[in-house]
């Protein structure tokens, strides 16, 4: 092949009690890229539509995480890459992991298959780090493992594929506020009380329980995030209401996506979800604050030709 069309899913990391290590793939919203071989050495962004983001390729995420797959690579040519963005940069459901998963991924393939996806994920983790300041794993392993990742370490790296429950589904509201990664990181304590540790470390290993056992009450119960939402979730309007508006919905829990802004619920089943969009949508709505809302079965098999 010379060239392939991707789909390149979002995806929400974090997921209230999996700071940094836990993260799912969205099947119903996700850029679109255009990837062709070419004789000339290096990458070049030819296109870039649905976002102001730069073109250049070490200003972008893309080129950026593409060059470190080519600086491992024996390939003496180049790529071209088209991006069509669908996720809103600073939406907090992986814009940035999008763009870099989808050119290692497509570029992997034009090549044969060289790499695996562990290593894929290294590569696109240099597109985080030019994105955030860090690189961190958890939106890009679950956009190209998809599904439900565990980033169980980063030294070495080892990511875990967690099956996802079949009735799980996802709802998320984006309300039209920007928070960039790097920021939201900086307002973060670095040390957290033993207390505080242990509670969390229920709470991550009865989510990952609960999505092995298809047990969806413990996944509710343990959709809580003692550490960073406390902290994050004061730049994020109406946070609590929207929290408090979908449990009494009937969602499983609700969390900070990513960094935020975006807001996601856990429901078993997609009317429930559906149900939670309209709660989550009352509340901008009386705000004054415009929003996107996305319901999503989980993607289970991350970036894929179109």
């Amino acid at each position: 092949m010379k060239n392939i069309s991707v789909f390149c899913p979002a995806t929400i990391a974090n997921i209230s009690c999996g700071f940094d290590v836990l993260g799912v793939a969205l099947e119903s919203v996700g850029d679109e890229m255009i990837i062709r071989k070419v004789d000339q050495k290096g990458i070049r962004i030819t296109k870039l539509t649905g976002q102001d983001l730069p073109i250049e390729t070490h200003m972008n995420v893309a080129g950026v995480a593409g060059l470190a797959l080519l600086a491992e690579s024996d390939y003496e040519g180049g790529f071209e890459i088209e991006i069509h963005k669908k996720i809103k940069a600073g939406s907090g459901i992986g814009s940035s992991a999008a763009s870099s998963t989808g050119a290692v991924w497509a570029m992997n393939e034009l090549l044969g298959r060289p790499f695996s996806k562990l290593q894929l994920v290294k590569f696109a983790m240099e597109g985080e780090r030019l994105a955030s300041g860090v690189a961190h794993a958890d939106n890009v392993a679950p956009a190209l493992f998809g599904g439900f990742t565990l980033v169980r370490s980063y030294h070495p790296l080892d990511i875990v594929a967690i099956p996802s429950p079949p009735q799980l589904w996802a709802t998320v509201i984006h309300p039209q506020i920007e928070i960039r990664t790097s920021d939201s990181r900086k307002i973060l304590k670095t040390n957290i009380t033993l207390a505080d540790g242990i509670k969390q470390w229920g709470n991550l290993g009865g989510l990952v329980a609960g999505l092995f056992t298809e047990d969806y009450d413990l996944i509710g119960r343990s959709l809580i995030d003692h550490i960073v939402e406390p902290i994050r979730s004061i730049l994020i309007p109406g946070f609590d209401k929207v929290k408090s508006v979908s449990l009494e919905a009937g969602a499983l829990g609700c969390g900070i996506s990513g960094s935020g802004p975006s807001i996601f619920a856990f429901s078993k089943g997609e009317e429930t979800a559906k149900k939670v969009a309209g709660a989550m949508k009352e509340v901008y709505k009386k705000i004054g604050i415009d929003y996107d809302v996305h319901v999503s079965k989980v993607n289970v098999d991350g970036v894929r030709a179109l």
